[in-house]
This record gives C-alpha cells, sequence and structure tokens, in this order.
C-alpha cells in the first residue's frame, strides 16, 4: 500500500472522529465528570507529545539539550507569558546550549 494512501485514510478517518462529537452531541452539554474528562484531554495530550518528543529519538532515551530548552518554555509559560514567547524562550535557550 502506498504511504499516500496511507495518509489520506488516516486524514479522513481523523475528519470523521473530529465530526463526531458534535453531530452525535448536537446542543447538549456533557454532564459533570464527561466535561471533566473531554477538558483535560488536549493538555493531557500535548504533554504527552512534549515529553516523548524531548526524551526520546527513536527507540532510546536521550538527555540533550532539549531537556532544558523545554524547561525554560515551560516555566515561561507558568509565568504567563504569551505562548509564542514561552515557544521562542524554550528555542533560544535549546539554541544556545547546543552553540556550547
Amino acid at each position: 500500500m502506498s504511504v499516500w494512501i496511507v495518509v489520506a485514510v488516516v486524514g479522513v478517518v481523523t475528519m470523521l472522529f473530529k465530526a463526531a462529537g458534535p453531530v452525535f452531541l448536537g446542543r447538549r452539554a456533557l454532564r459533570g465528570q464527561a466535561q471533566a474528562v473531554v477538558e483535560l484531554l488536549a493538555p493531557v495530550l500535548l504533554v504527552a507529545l512534549v515529553v516523548t518528543q524531548t526524551f526520546a529519538t527513536g527507540d532510546e532515551l536521550v538527555l540533550d539539550e532539549r531537556i532544558p530548552g523545554v524547561a525554560a518554555g515551560a516555566l515561561a509559560a507558568r509565568k504567563r507569558a504569551p505562548i509564542v514567547l514561552a515557544m521562542a524562550i524554550g528555542a533560544a535557550v535549546t539554541a544556545l546550549l547546543r552553540v556550547v
């Protein structure tokens, strides 16, 4: 099977999953626990992605300049810096450490 067919199929399935919520729920609000779970899904998935990309390369655990960069960006975000600024700080710290 061609790689592009797989990409197209995954794209279509992703769009169907994203459309399923509004189509099936309509204007109904979720109840207590379900709403809490849905609200936490995006941040948890983002953290999982960041951790995976920071500490892993292929099948190996890697400890390099990315870790202080992510920490600096997270600290800036925690101090209520705009997200673009926090990302720039993280990238700058990583770049400076790679130069050194």
